[in-house]
């Protein structure tokens, strides 16, 4: 967690944008108000990185999409060389790529360019005080792809324990009725599993399923050491 402003300091705001324009118009929005200061600007990332950690901000307002890389990354290694800094990302996309690339990376919140200056203001206090800044729909979408990408990294996952077992048997060659007799279930029940298992691996041959569970077996740790 960043660590929250003490109460009569002023927020120290850092800005990396590379529209001039835009640049200009959200610091004069935010130094407009008693409680914010700009203490530094960046238009591109390489800048940001070079002088973020000169200036100490308390917050650092970055953009995503920038011409010599992009705001997440700036995120990522400013959190991790100065954990205290709390980022919010700015974009011009309702992209969820992006957000979820910079939750990853430690951002404490996300709002679109077309937002009101005065939820800009407030979204900047919010960050500052040690609070994350992300809305309920947002945070659902991404607690989504985390869970799509975990499943994509570890299809086992999405299998029961039966459908496992019957994957392993498959790896070993038997059929469906050999299968069965083996777990003491009827052909057609086999039959049923082994569909689900299929979907749920997106396969549609049962060589396809042997091949993968052949893979499997061999890179558990187990059998890896009796091979060598």
């Amino acid at each position: 967690m960043s660590s929250q402003v003490d109460t009569g300091d002023a927020i120290r705001v850092f800005l990396l944008d590379d529209h001039e324009v835009v640049r200009r118009g959200v610091a004069a929005l935010l130094s407009a108000e008693d409680d914010i200061e700009i203490v530094g600007e960046a238009g591109t990332a390489g800048q940001a990185l070079a002088r973020i950690p000169a200036v100490r901000p308390h917050v650092a307002v970055l953009d995503v999409r920038l011409p010599d890389g992009d705001g997440v990354t700036v995120c990522r290694e400013i959190r991790s060389a100065i954990p205290e800094v709390a980022c919010l990302m700015l974009t011009s996309f309702d992209d969820e790529t992006a957000l979820f690339d910079a939750v990853m990376a430690g951002a404490a919140g996300y709002v679109l360019k077309q937002i009101h200056g005065s939820d800009l203001v407030g979204a900047v206090r919010t960050v500052a005080s040690g609070q994350s800044l992300l809305d309920p729909r947002s945070t659902a979408r991404m607690l989504r792809r985390i869970r799509e990408r975990q499943e994509r990294k570890d299809p086992l996952k999405a299998l029961t324990g039966q459908e496992r077992q019957i994957l392993e048997l498959i790896g070993e060659g038997l059929t469906n009725r050999q299968i069965g007799e083996r777990m003491f279930l009827a052909e057609k029940t086999v039959k049923n599993y082994v569909s689900h298992l299929f979907a749920k691996l997106g396969m549609s041959r049962r060589t396809q399923a042997a091949a993968y569970a052949a893979q499997l077996k061999s890179e558990t740790p187990g059998n890896q050491d009796r091979e060598h």
